[in-house]
């Protein structure tokens, strides 16, 4: 206990610098963390103030959106870097018992950086939780335990180790960490085989509002239905998941294929469109649309990539059956083990090895801005004219990324989980636009050409409501003003995301969450049951 009352004095100290409003009682809630952490732990190593010298650079750490690294970005009063789930818990109860907001991060790639900052006036503490990255495989149960800050390349390159005739379905950044991926659905590759990544969750710990220490028994069939794809944030902490490993073969066989429009890429992308939804569930063909340049000319290309869940034969024939129009050869197709695939997926495409899946500094940071919409029905040729002409406009400043559903997506019901986007959706599209230079200018071009971008697609998306995908997290939909939205007034917002699920979502909060601690600009707000009255599923026929 000496240890802890050494450091205690310190930090104590530190505390009284830094803010005496901000945490009014700051002995007590240092006597709080204490009490509630090991008597060996080093404070030092988990309590991080603003005038430490790790402060900055392990706030900067995990901050992939270059937007919000600005010193007009707030700044959270306290860093605490848990290497546990009881000083996670330690720092719930702390937070919440002398009110003190809180926000979690395990790998920073919220796109509106809601993870690691707050719009509010009100001070915050950042709970990081990189340190918890462990990743545990059974191979012979086809399991893992995982924790929240692991990223998904870590996840891949463990279970490779262990066996490469295994693999888990979710996105293709590997540096995107698997607590708030997961919590938000997580689609990728393997998605029409197998579902998204919630949709294989066996079991999580998370730490609750009431500091309590929950899996899925304990915190009941409810809130383990919330938290698969309804976003982990509103409801508690998450520490870890249990995930369901999926077969994969051991020869995989990819592609891309690139076309322009003198090329034909517009009608290729309408057939598209009629076509990858429809495509056996072992092959996924997607699209990214993007300007490169050719010579001294900047054209827009669109990029077929692909996977097949076997070799390249087999590839090519279903090509050849169900879209001959894309033209694939033999020397298109590359076989290779399914974690290379994952290094094929993530952009790197000249046989880099596998370890570069757990280089967490791998994805170069950018400012961005991302929006999302499913598409329903098929976009008449005339309407890809007119979006290819619309990214081909001289100040075109973003690209288009279109993922399609059918297969697994399509057979598992919207009310499942939380996540409701599956049969009828034809595709899903990513409207991403990234700079690098900094200033108002590059930020104003960027933002106003997304969102013009976005209102000009209007006619050619999902209606009443126009959904929008969690993990692509887009506050121009709505947001929650000082933390006190009404159910009512989330619902501008929530509808899209979850569309019928929403409310079930609020009920929940409302049950394990009702004074709305974890809150943040878009977390789903609590809604108090009537007398009798409890979240219960919702029936549905989208089988």
């Amino acid at each position: 206990m000496a240890a802890v009352s050494y450091l205690s004095l310190s930090v104590v100290a530190c505390l009284c610098i830094v803010s005496v409003s901000s945490l009014s009682d700051h002995e007590s809630f240092l006597r709080c963390i204490s009490s509630h952490v090991s008597p060996t732990t080093n404070l030092s190593q988990l309590l991080y103030l603003p005038n430490s010298p790790d402060y900055s650079s392990l706030l900067f750490s995990s901050i992939q959106n270059l937007r919000f690294a600005s010193s007009e970005t707030s700044k959270p009063l306290l860093i605490v870097a848990p290497a546990d789930e009881f000083q996670v818990q330690a720092s719930v109860i702390c937070c919440r018992s002398h009110g003190l907001p809180i926000r979690a991060r395990s790998g920073g790639h919220d796109y509106e950086g809601l993870s690691y900052r707050s719009e509010k006036a009100s001070s915050f503490v950042l709970l990081d939780l990189e340190k918890l990255r462990s990743v545990t495989v059974d191979v012979e149960h086809g399991v893992a335990w995982v924790e929240a800050g692991a990223t998904l390349g870590e996840l891949y390159y463990k279970v490779s180790e262990k066996s490469r005739r295994l693999g888990f379905p979710a996105g293709v950044c590997p540096t995107v960490a698997v607590g708030g991926h997961l919590s938000g659905g997580g689609f990728g590759y393997l998605s029409r085989k197998y579902g998204l990544a919630a949709d294989n969750i066996l079991d999580a710990k998370m730490v609750d509002a009431d500091g309590r220490i929950l899996d899925k028994e304990s915190m009941g069939e409810n809130l383990f239905w919330a938290i698969r794809g309804g976003g982990g944030a509103s409801f508690g902490i998450i520490i870890s998941w249990k995930v369901k490993l999926v077969p994969v073969p051991a020869t995989v066989s990819v592609f891309t294929v690139r076309r322009t429009r003198e090329q034909g890429a517009i009608e290729l992308v309408y057939r598209w469109q009629n076509t990858a939804h429809k495509l056996p569930e072992d092959l996924l063909l997607r699209v990214d649309i993007v300007h490169v340049n050719r010579g001294d000319r900047r054209v827009v290309e669109a990029a077929f990539r692909s996977l097949f869940l076997g070799h390249c034969d087999g590839l090519l024939q279903h090509m050849g059956e169900h879209f001959p129009a894309l033209g694939v050869e033999r020397n298109d197709c590359i076989e290779m083990s399914w974690i290379d695939s994952a290094v094929y997926a993530a952009g790197y495409t000249n046989g880099e090895p596998a370890e570069i899946l757990v280089n967490r500094e791998l994805q170069p940071k950018d400012f961005n801005k991302g929006k999302s919409d499913y598409v329903t029905e098929p976009i008449l040729v005339s309407g890809w004219e007119a979006i290819w002409a619309r990214l081909s406009e001289e100040g075109a400043a973003g690209s288009m990324h279109l993922d399609p559903w059918g297969g697994r997506m399509s057979e598992i019901s919207e009310s499942d989980i939380p996540f409701p986007h599956r049969k009828g959706n034809l595709f899903i599209i990513l409207y991403l636009s990234t700079w690098r230079d900094e200033g108002v200018a590059a930020s104003t071009k960027h933002l106003g050409w997304i969102r013009s971008m976005f209102h000009f697609m209007t006619p050619y998306v999902s209606k009443r409501p126009r959904n929008a995908y969690l993990n692509y997290r887009d506050l121009d939909l709505g947001r929650n003003e000082e933390g006190n939205a009404s159910y009512r007034e989330a619902m501008a917002w929530g509808e899209r995301y979850f569309k019928n699920n929403f409310r079930r979502l609020a009920m929940v909060k409302g049950e394990v969450d009702p004074h709305n601690f974890f809150s943040n600009e878009q977390s789903v707000p609590p809604l108090l049951a009537e007398a009798g009255e409890r979240p219960h599923k919702t029936c549905s026929t989208s089988m």
